[in-house]
């Protein structure tokens, strides 16, 4: 991101009417050249930026773009958030987090936040697609955790915890935590997780958390077959969200939850989890790769696997495979 035209941007942002070339190029230490190719960077990244050779510039409305500048602005992290890349597309955040840490530090990269407005080639939970139109909040977060690689799914839950938080205060919706790692708002689907690591032995490389929510998109974007299934903030809300200031607040919560699993705190993870979880206590049909069976669910435990009675009243622990509520 060019950070010469959001020196500019600043200029703009704190006057309180039009502002000249001349002074912008003053106060910057520019030139007016190099003020009038910032403006027009300015404008390709959606603001609108009114121009007059009598007044000067006027900033008339803000960028819809998820841009770091605009969450910077919001932000109040340690770490998390503290440096991000930012992609117009790409196939998924996570393919271009795994391209960074294949080429660079990951432990200079710890808590980088990979943005996309859209991705191409979004996935799931074992390799399903993914729809990400631009509108939504797809983000991966880079982490290089300190952690025993038999907890590292403690960062998924850390993550769920966050996203379900942050929608619960930030617009006051009923977001809860579906298993093993899905945001749902009453019975449709707004949000999900993916955690991908590389790992040898006992030993965590690195780990990318991916994030993608429905924030401002219309369900007319989704095949029919999909728009009783999932829904957005938006269509929640009746109206658009401040997407910058809801992902600052979301990176705020997901570092309070990920600074306990790095200290260990794991009972603390999992009665938050628990707590706002919408599949505990519940009838829900099981598919692993070997079996189906069905029963209540009725805990969860330190490596997130979720406990099953089943109809025979034998426990059954699942690691993987897709929970349905019944």
């Amino acid at each position: 991101m060019p950070d010469s035209a959001f020196k500019v941007m600043a200029v703009l942002e704190k006057a309180d009417g039009p502002v000249s070339g001349e002074v912008i190029s003053n106060e910057l230490g520019i030139t007016r050249a190099a003020v009038w190719k910032h403006i027009n960077e300015l404008r390709m990244m959606g603001y609108d930026i009114s121009s007059s050779q009598k007044e000067g510039y006027r900033l008339t409305r803000m960028s819809n773009k998820l841009l770091p500048y605009e969450i910077h602005k919001k932000l109040h992290t340690k770490f998390i958030g503290k440096k991000m890349r930012y992609l117009e597309n790409t196939p998924s955040t996570i393919w271009a987090g795994k391209q960074l840490c294949a080429e660079g530090d990951v432990e200079k990269m710890h808590g980088m936040v990979i943005i996309a407005e859209e991705q191409t080639g979004g996935v799931g939970r074992m390799g399903r697609a993914w729809v990400s139109p631009s509108g939504g909040i797809w983000v991966t977060v880079v982490l290089k955790p300190h952690i025993p690689i038999d907890h590292v799914f403690m960062i998924t839950m850390a993550g769920s915890v966050a996203v379900a938080r942050a929608i619960r205060k930030e617009f006051s919706l009923s977001a809860l935590i579906k298993w093993p790692n899905d945001i749902f708002i009453g019975n449709k689907k707004v949000a999900g997780l993916l955690l991908e690591l590389a790992a040898e032995s006992d030993t965590v490389h690195y780990c990318l958390l991916g994030m993608g929510i429905d924030a401002n998109i219309s369900l007319a974007q989704f095949a029919p077959g999909l728009r009783d299934l999932i829904t957005s903030i938006s269509a929640e809300l009746g109206h658009e969200v401040d997407r910058a200031a809801f992902l600052a607040r979301v990176l705020k919560e997901f570092e309070s939850q990920y600074l306990l699993v790095e200290s260990g705190e794991y009972d603390t993870i999992i009665r938050e989890w628990k707590s706002l979880s919408c599949t505990l206590e519940h009838r829900v049909d099981i598919r692993t790769l070997k079996n189906s069976f069905s029963g209540e669910a009725v805990d969860i435990d330190e490596f997130g696997a979720l406990i099953i009675r089943k109809d025979n009243g034998k426990l059954e622990r699942v690691i993987a495979g897709d929970c349905f509520h019944q």
